[in-house]
């Protein structure tokens, strides 16, 4: 899943960052993810993991990381 995550992200919404040294902890919003950034990458992870992932639990602790980013879709398929 991370890995699906983190070529998207890569591919589409942040140009500058060198994905090869970016880490699962690193934190994405530093790295230039801006919030139309997050919209897709939400729409993106709702369609690819077959989840919904509510508006009102977008924040930084949700998707500040790919580990965070891992760990909300996972919790929010289990719902």
């Amino acid at each position: 899943m991370k890995e699906k995550l983190k070529n998207f992200i890569f591919a589409e919404l942040i140009y500058h960052e060198d994905s090869a040294s970016f880490g699962d902890d690193d934190n994405l919003l530093d790295a230039g993810l801006d919030s139309m950034g997050i919209m897709r990458l939400i729409m993106f992870a709702e369609k690819e993991f077959g989840v919904a992932l509510p508006d009102t639990e977008i924040e930084p602790d949700n998707v500040g990381s790919l580990n965070s980013l891992d760990r909300w879709i996972r919790r929010s398929g289990q719902a």
